[in-house]
């Protein structure tokens, strides 16, 4: 069993949610509350993270996304998936298995590769994700908190959605529930992680959604990712940062309206 914790909301056509990197799945509930009158939500709690379990044989982002298609394939046997920021890598690496029953895939903050290489000039600088990782450890709240904060940098109404950000995180996965070492491990798959070589694989429609001001996930990053999908299309937020779903919610849930319900 994949001991993965969900929740399920609403009615009609799948949509399942993967948060990103320290987080859970009440991050999605404004966004939840939106759509479930159009679809039905599945948010899971990734490994590690919120109220899910984690198993250290099962860490590798294969065996994660495999975990991810457990869970799902015993809820629904056809559905669409959205990954943010590391849940998009797992969303990435899952699609890339071409299971059955997945028809549509939505990235938001995503990229193929986090860090900055000579060949890929969209991304973070090493030194920072290896004093992310570093820290981690030390002190767990202050490093995630610190993460928290650059997610929203340059956001409209950051205050706001930096609030929701740390509601989430405490009122579901605070560091009794979620293991230091699956955080730990999360920091690494984004650090060493380069799924460039299997995009050409995906060739579902794919909407691939960034923030104009996101200080974790370039936009060029997104940008390139959705270049090199075979069937999908690219949007920029104004004035959104890595969680355009809280700053932008009224203009994301129509987004994802619109092409989810594409015929």
């Amino acid at each position: 069993m994949s001991g993965l914790y969900t929740e399920v909301r609403g009615s009609g056509p799948t949509l399942v949610l993967l948060h990103g990197w320290g987080l859970n799945l009440r991050v999605w509930d404004g966004l939840a509350a939106v759509l479930q009158e159009r679809f039905r939500i599945v948010a899971v709690d990734l490994p590690g993270h919120g109220r899910s379990e984690w198993l250290p044989e099962r860490s590798s982002l294969e065996e994660q996304a495999a975990q991810i298609q457990e869970t799902v394939s015993a809820i629904t046997e056809s559905y669409s998936l959205l990954g943010w920021s590391l849940g998009g890598q797992i969303a990435l690496r899952l699609a890339a298995a071409q299971p059955a029953g997945l028809d549509r895939l939505v990235l938001i903050a995503a990229t193929p590769r986090l860090p900055v290489a000579p060949d890929w000039p969209y991304g973070a600088p090493p030194e920072r994700l290896a004093q992310q990782a570093a820290s981690l450890r030390a002190d767990y709240q202050r490093t995630v908190s610190d993460f928290l904060e650059l997610q929203v940098r340059g956001s409209a109404d950051a205050a706001a959605a930096l609030s929701q950000l740390r509601t989430a995180l405490f009122a579901h996965g605070t560091p009794d529930h979620t293991s230091v070492d699956a955080l730990a491990c999360g920091l690494e798959l984004l650090r060493h992680t380069d799924l460039r070589t299997l995009l050409a694989q995906i060739t579902l429609p794919t909407l691939v959604i960034a923030g104009q001001y996101d200080r974790v996930t370039m936009p060029a990053a997104s940008h390139a990712l959705a270049d090199a999908l075979p069937n999908a299309q690219y949007v920029e937020i104004r004035r959104a940062a890595h969680a355009p779903f809280l700053s932008h919610l009224p203009q994301l849930s129509e987004l994802l309206t619109d092409f989810l319900l594409q015929p």
